[in-house]
């Protein structure tokens, strides 16, 4: 029998602590001659409670037996610590019930002893072996951060309370190795960067780090930034690339510029420090020098606008122009805050850059025959070239100076290509004002004519979208309805004037603006404004007093909120204005068509009164007090049941046509046309399900369709159902009714989204439903993989790949394709996209890839590579670690640089890189009998990548 055998026999019997405690005593006085010391008897006795934890999470009993333990002699509280922080390594203890109460132990037992500081350290310990307590309490303390947080159990603060303790019984360590300083450097060095600390636990943390850089050394140092930037190489594939290849990566670039492109209207969109990141991320990557960057960087840009389609070139070249030199500035205020660049080295790269450019005419042609081809107004203006656009802009923000822009080219200082700022120089005004006067209400200039030049006009971009939003944010803060009304519909009539802002404007941040004002809308009365009154809940618009204008105005503002939130895709319905929580849900959901019986009683009045209102023959009319009473949110909620239900009754007999008639005309007029997004919806829908006599449903929704009044962002966002009713896709014969005007529809359609969408859509219209939304993921993964291997610039749509695909199969399709092009010497291009796609931040509403591929499918993908014999495993065991070793690096650098941009201390994809890489080094430790983690645990661990995750040098499988 062992220690261990007693403690388990006495604890399913349910032995008490106290007669535990005296048969332990009693088995080592009979054992003393095999015992070898009082700390190996004290060991065995906390390891045999101990290990029953694991399959007793929690016990109280447990507890018992170890206080009774401690304080009656029978274990030193020294002994107890250090057993129980090497037993909380092992995943099988995670749990914080029991990690707490463990902790709570230590903590209690030695505050008890009068608190002597080394309570916790077994006397005559060496420096190694303390050090390596602290290390132990640093994983508990990272542990604690990955469990579930719980208000029964405050692991994270009693396992703070044990590491400040451990960190003040630290003897002299001036003479450790230096090998051990530097793991332990690494490791509080990364507690200190990716973890929210207590002002004390931080201060400590700092000061020992301090002293372990000490024993490092500089030239240590110096030689550790060596392998981390090596190291860093490995996450674009560059370990293995020689000659002058290794100066080049458009494949990476080129994917950053196109996910921002897809991306720039959503949360982390280019209107935000997003860009930046990823650029500064980038450069930090690759290692290059500035002006290999800037090369790389300008030339992605040119071939991602060289092969964009006309309907997205002339949206690059505002990009290029008009966004990109913005963020270079602030990407190089970053990089060169940190010390290892200059502004001179950047301006110098920068002119490299453009010049090396120069010679690439055939790329520069290219570039200004796809926006010659894609120019809306060909014969409006003299449209300039790219490279000289491009040098403008650089010259004007600051990134190279004018001499150069004249060596390059000598004409452009004599340029007499008509611009708005010229324009309001010759007007006497600068071009902020000369913008804002164009915008005013009270300008009686046609506003499409207008925005129509700024659109052409790439350098005024960015003062438009900063007017733009701060007429937004002074109409929420004074409650201007008629200002916001104004500048919202010139924003919804004018495609490009969104897509304007999607490239400068934070988006999110201006719906919320506008949902603001929605909701302090919810009111009653209208009468006049109290600016002092902000929050409350009985706003008051107008002097006038007139509730029909005033309902008119907030259409237009819900009408772009429609259109933006739809066009752009955004999937997340919550949004925040300071501390205020708002909701766009209620804009998703207005073709709902309501049963009477599943009614709130707020729904159910508003619907009685308004189809009173609006189809009853003995009706007045809309009534004021109807328009005061009725939410906007309210009314958009109604209004696609009031027409189906007002159908129903003509088609009963229980009203007669005019009526149905009378009532339609309502929403032909600005007072309620801004509901009809969900009326459309509703009614094609009905008429889509029904296949009987839709004549009556059909002649109410084209009345509505072919009213000059109709707004343009109805026929916007339901031109995909008009045109395939108008298509009838299934097949069936022509269910429409004789009075269908089919050409006329099409017509208003193609008017409202323009001929290339419009015959998108009817292509698309013309296959199956099922066609439609099968999307092959596959597909989209060997598309960009192709375009990669040919030098072309790759994109991929992640979030659309996630929309048709389950993630876990997504990342298992992305390793097939990796494995195929390896097995055709492809690796290289390949592996580049596969990087980027797993370690590019997305916003909430997509999952984290990268813990999900090491954590999730990475298992699944040892085992089946452990089946697997001879070349085809190396293959692929090689194929992982170099994967897996790029995936951490391009991670820490990322997490780095949003941390050094935003302040904030959250993991950007999804669980800091340290914490993915401790548990992968677990998981691959856990699995000893598999020849493929043993053999990437070794090869992780031989290489510079560890010496960034020093995770991986710890003690072998």
């Amino acid at each position: 029998m062992s220690v261990s055998d007693l403690t388990r026999n006495c604890f399913q019997s349910g032995t008490p602590a106290s007669k535990w405690a005296s048969l332990c005593r009693l088995f080592l006085s009979k054992n003393a001659n095999i015992i070898e010391s009082q700390e190996v008897a004290e060991n065995a006795i906390s390891n045999s409670v101990l290990v029953l934890y694991r399959l007793y999470p929690g016990d109280p009993a447990l507890h018992e037996y170890l206080k009774y333990a401690i304080q009656n002699g029978l274990i030193s509280i020294a002994v107890f610590v250090s057993t129980f922080l090497q037993a909380a390594r092992s995943p099988e203890l995670h749990n914080a019930a029991t990690l707490d109460a463990l902790c709570r132990i230590a903590l209690d037992e030695h505050y008890a002893s009068d608190r002597s500081d080394n309570s916790l350290i077994v006397y005559g310990q060496s420096s190694l072996a303390i050090l390596g307590l602290v290390q132990d309490a640093l994983a508990l303390f990272r542990t604690a951060h990955s469990l579930p947080l719980s208000h029964f159990h405050q692991l994270v603060t009693s396992s703070s309370e044990l590491v400040l303790i451990l960190l003040s019984c630290i003897p002299d360590i001036s003479q450790i190795p230096t090998a051990q300083a530097m793991v332990h450097f690494a490791d509080v060095s990364d507690i200190i960067q990716n973890f929210q600390l207590t002002t004390e636990l931080r201060q400590s943390l700092e000061s020992f780090a301090l002293t372990l850089s000490i024993i490092v050394g500089d030239d240590v140092k110096v030689a550790r930034e060596a392998q981390m930037m090596h190291s860093m190489q490995l996450a674009f594939g560059k370990g293995d690339i020689v000659g002058s290849s290794s100066n080049t990566d458009t494949i990476t670039l080129s994917l950053v510029l196109h996910h921002i492109m897809l991306c720039r209207a959503g949360t982390i969109g280019a209107g935000t420090v997003y860009p930046v990141a990823l650029f500064v991320a980038t450069f930090r990557w690759s290692s290059w020098t500035p002006a290999v960057f800037y090369t790389q960087l300008l030339l992605a840009v040119l071939l991602c606008l060289s092969q964009s389609l006309p309907s997205s070139a002339l949206l690059w070249r505002a990009f290029a122009i008009g966004r990109l030199p913005r963020i270079l500035v602030a990407f190089e205020k970053s990089v060169t805050a940190e010390g290892t660049t200059t502004e001179a080295e950047w301006r110098h790269a920068m002119q490299a850059a453009v010049t090396a450019l120069s010679r690439r005419n055939d790329l520069l042609s290219l570039c200004d025959n796809v926006l010659s081809v894609a120019e809306e107004f060909p014969d409006s203006s003299v449209t300039q070239p790219l490279s000289r656009c491009l040098l403008a802009e650089f010259w004007t923000n600051g990134l190279i100076d004018q001499r150069f822009v004249l060596g390059m080219d000598s004409g452009i200082s004599n340029d007499n290509t008509n611009s708005l700022k010229m324009e309001a120089q010759s007007n006497g005004a600068s071009l902020e004002s000369y913008m804002e006067s164009k915008l005013a209400p009270e300008n009686g200039e046609d506003l499409k004519l207008w925005l129509d030049r700024v659109w052409r006009d790439p350098a005024s971009h960015a003062t438009f979208s900063d007017i733009i939003f701060q007429r937004f944010s002074s109409a929420t803060t004074q409650l201007d309805i008629e200002s916001l009304s104004h500048i919202t519909k010139a924003l919804y009539s004018h495609n490009h004037s969104t897509d304007i802002l999607t490239l400068h404007v934070n988006i999110p941040d201006l719906i919320s603006q506008a949902l603001l004002f929605l909701e302090l809308y919810d009111c009653e009365t209208v009468g006049k404004y109290n600016p002092t009154n902000y929050s409350c809940s009985t706003c008051l618009l107008f002097d006038s007093g007139d509730p029909q204008t005033a309902v008119g105005y907030l259409g237009n503002v819900v009408l772009f909120l429609q259109l933006v939130v739809a066009r752009y895709n955004l999937r997340d319905d919550s949004f925040l204005i300071g501390d205020r929580k708002l909701s766009a849900k209620f804009l998703k959901t207005t073709h709902e068509i309501l049963a009477f019986e599943n009614l709130s009683p707020e729904d159910s009045t508003a619907f009685r009164t308004w189809f009173k209102a609006l189809f009853d023959s003995s009706s007045e009319g809309i009534e004021d007090t109807i328009l005061r009473s009725t939410p906007p949110q309210k009314l958009l909620r109604v209004a696609a049941t009031l027409f189906v239900h007002a159908i129903r009754m003509k088609m009963e007999s229980k009203i007669d046509q005019e009526t149905l008639n009378n009532g339609v005309m309502y929403f032909m007029d600005p007072l309620l046309n801004w509901t009809l997004v969900g009326v459309v919806k509703a009614l094609i829908h009905e008429i889509h399900q029904k296949r009987l006599d839709t004549s009556a449903h059909f002649d109410v929704l084209q009345t509505l369709l072919l009213s000059p009044s109709c707004p343009r962002p109805v026929l916007s966002l339901c031109g995909s159902q008009i045109l395939a009713l108008l298509a009838n896709k299934d097949g069936k014969p022509d269910t429409l009714p004789v009075t269908a005007s089919r050409e006329r529809l099409q017509e208003v359609v193609t008017n409202a989204i323009g001929s290339p969408e419009a015959n998108r859509l009817r292509h698309l219209s013309a296959r199956t439903g099922a066609t439609l939304h099968e999307e092959n993921g596959l597909r989209i993964i060997q598309h960009a993989f192709q375009m990669a291997r040919v030098g072309k610039a790759p994109s991929i749509d992640i979030e659309h790949c996630l929309r048709i695909l389950p993630a876990t199969k997504f990342l298992q399709l992305l390793w097939t394709e990796l494995v195929a092009s390896a097995n055709v010497g492809e690796t290289h291009s390949s592996r580049r996209v596969a990087i980027f796609i797993l370690t590019v931040p997305r916003d909430s509403t997509t999952p984290p890839l990268l813990p999900l591929f090491l954590h999730k499918v990475l298992p699944a993908l040892i085992a089946n590579i452990d089946a697997r014999q001879g070349t085809e495993q190396t293959t692929c065991t090689e194929l992982l670690v170099t994967l897996i070793s790029s995936l951490l690096a391009a991670a820490s650098h990322l997490e780095m640089t949003w941390r050094s941009l935003t302040g904030k201390q959250g993991p950007v994809l999804g669980s800091h890189s340290s914490m993915m890489a401790r548990r992968l080094a677990a998981d691959l430790r856990a699995r000893r009998y598999s020849s493929t983690s043993r053999t990437l645990m070794q090869k992780l661990g031989s290489s510079s990548f560890a010496a960034n995750f020093p995770v991986f040098m710890e003690v072998g499988m």
